[in-house]
């Protein structure tokens, strides 16, 4: 018993690890709602040095991005990474499609299952690890309207009975 506590502990202690050492860029809240995310991945991306200094800043929108395969390779398509000021003459594209960073069979694991029937990938949040731009990427299936609202009714019914609880 006292070691299923300390192995608990410890995967606690490193989740907290792996938080400090993540610094996010930003999130795309909508996708969990709009999306059923079945399996996630992290990945790197290939940027340039003035997109890297407008991530540092914070200026960059997930929201309307969504991932290709083009090739064997996997793209990010629809992400906004907005211009930075001080490089006047070698500045990037904001919306240019940027290369995620995934092994060979990563790619045939994770990516081919964008293939299926309604299942598209979704860029979940955006973040730095030891200095590298990483981002969170899912699988998702579309959700409808009724899925959506039958998840809400679900999540205030949990937060209620939550409260309910702290309050005993």
């Amino acid at each position: 018993m006292t070691t299923t506590m300390a192995k608990k502990s410890k995967n606690k202690a490193e989740a907290k690890a792996v938080a400090k050492n993540e610094k996010r860029i930003t999130e795309n809240r909508r996708a969990r709602r709009e999306y059923e995310i079945l399996d996630t991945l992290e990945c790197g991306i290939a940027l340039v040095g003035s997109e890297v200094k407008s991530l540092r800043n914070g200026h960059v929108s997930i929201e309307e991005a969504y991932g290709r395969i083009r090739n064997d390779e996997v793209w990010l398509i629809g992400c906004d990474i907005a211009e930075y000021v001080q490089a006047n003459v070698m500045n990037h594209d904001p919306r240019r499609p940027r290369k995620l960073l995934l092994h060979r069979r990563e790619i045939k694991k994770f990516a081919s299952k964008a293939y299926e029937q309604g299942m598209t990938l979704v860029p979940l949040k955006m973040y730095f690890t030891r200095g590298r731009a990483k981002v969170l990427l899912g699988i998702g299936r579309g959700r409808k309207l009724y899925d959506k609202r039958e998840k809400l009714k679900k999540d205030t019914v949990k937060r209620d009975m939550a409260r309910a609880m702290r309050e005993r």
